[in-house]
């Protein structure tokens, strides 16, 4: 056996699954054999969910009826409801959605069922009431009323419509279905992983969810679409970028939003994305966010080579919509419960504890002194 260490577990194999692959040879995120960005274009959210956690898409009596569950599984307990109210105004949204679906596991009476039909309707109800949550959330820190959910509004509308009590036009609406297809699913991310090691110990679908939040609170996972908007942010306007971003690159700071340790040829994901955060712009009328996402970007391909992954054009596309800057992970987390469900109920059908091994680098073996001799 090779004493050669993978850090971070680069190029380790360590499973296979049938839920998405990014394929070398067309450059693109596939989710059950299907290229994301024909997803974005030919399907809503709701389609792309079902087929995450079903293995194909639906025709239109099983979106019917998948739709109906969901809608009918919205509307959140008035304990969990009561709860989010009271919880501190200044926690990290991601705190908070990690802490909802614990209350949600703790309410939940199949919890201990990892029974596939099971864990099929704890998913719906996980994947439907986490957003009625966190949308509850959105409103109580800002002390505004609670909104319920809504029957007849899709995915995306309901949670515009929860967390500002209106829905926006069907263009603005169509990106945040685009946004929430691409954060669906990513193969083996450190949030996935997450997920599927706590379950390979036999836990429950609401203990691994709950690690897989955690997990991609990270800046260096989910948390870069907030970096990118903070990035944003600190530059303030057009005229500053191209003096900032070459300051930060002098300086060998780490700048969020670019890069991929999967794509070589930059993410499959950006140029769906960027389309729509272009289209969100004209209509909020937008130019400072894109000439800054320009300048930046053209500055480090131009001196890294490095092409920008999908949380760059998502964060200001998040910021145009009126979601606050701590909101845009959770959003993430709302959609990458469907992938992290699939991968959870994958570990489940063909499990096996994941338990790597380590190599020991510490002091050789030492004996103990009594504690009046040392």
């Amino acid at each position: 056996m090779s004493d050669e260490i993978k850090k971070g577990l680069l190029g380790i194999v360590v499973d296979e699954t049938t839920i998405s692959q990014v394929m070398p040879d067309i450059n693109s995120l596939t989710y059950r054999g299907y290229a994301v960005q024909d997803l974005c274009e030919k399907c809503n959210f709701e389609e792309v969910a079902y087929l995450v956690l079903n293995g194909e898409l639906p025709n239109k009596s099983e979106l019917k009826k998948f739709k109906n569950q969901l809608e009918k599984n919205r509307n959140i307990s008035i304990n969990l409801r009561e709860i989010v109210r009271h919880m501190p105004k200044k926690s990290h949204p991601m705190d908070v959605a990690r802490t909802i679906v614990s209350v949600l596991g703790l309410e939940d009476k199949e919890t201990t069922d990892n029974s596939p039909k099971a864990n099929m309707r704890k998913v719906i109800r996980i994947f439907a009431k986490t957003p009625t949550a966190i949308a509850a959330f959105f409103r109580a820190r800002k002390g505004k009323k609670i909104i319920p959910p809504k029957r007849n509004l899709s995915f995306a509308e309901n949670f515009f419509y929860m967390c500002f009590g209106k829905v926006p036009s069907k263009d603005i609406v169509k990106a945040f279905d685009v946004s929430l297809i691409l954060y669906a699913e990513h193969s083996f991310n450190v949030s996935t992983f997450t997920a599927r090691t706590i379950t390979s110990s036999l836990s429950d679908i609401h203990g691994a969810i709950t690690g897989a939040i955690a997990s991609l609170k990270g800046p260096l996972h989910g948390g870069a679409n907030e970096e990118v908007m903070h990035m944003m942010s600190k530059i303030k306007k057009p005229e500053n970028a191209f003096k900032w971003i070459n300051k930060a690159l002098d300086k060998k700071e780490v700048v969020m939003g670019f890069g991929h340790r999967v794509y070589k040829k930059g993410d499959s994901r950006v140029p769906t994305m960027e389309k729509y955060f272009k289209k969100v712009s004209k209509i909020q009328k937008d130019k400072k966010f894109i000439k800054i996402y320009d300048v930046v970007k053209s500055v480090m391909i131009e001196r890294k080579n490095i092409h920008p992954n999908v949380d760059y054009p998502t964060g200001p596309t998040y910021h145009l919509m009126g979601f606050d800057t701590d909101f845009f992970t959770p959003i993430f987390v709302i959609s990458r419960i469907t992938g992290w469900s699939a991968h959870i109920m994958e570990q489940h059908a063909a499990n096996k504890l994941i338990r790597p091994l380590s190599k020991y680098s510490g002091p050789d073996h030492r004996k103990v002194v009594l504690l009046n001799q040392r």
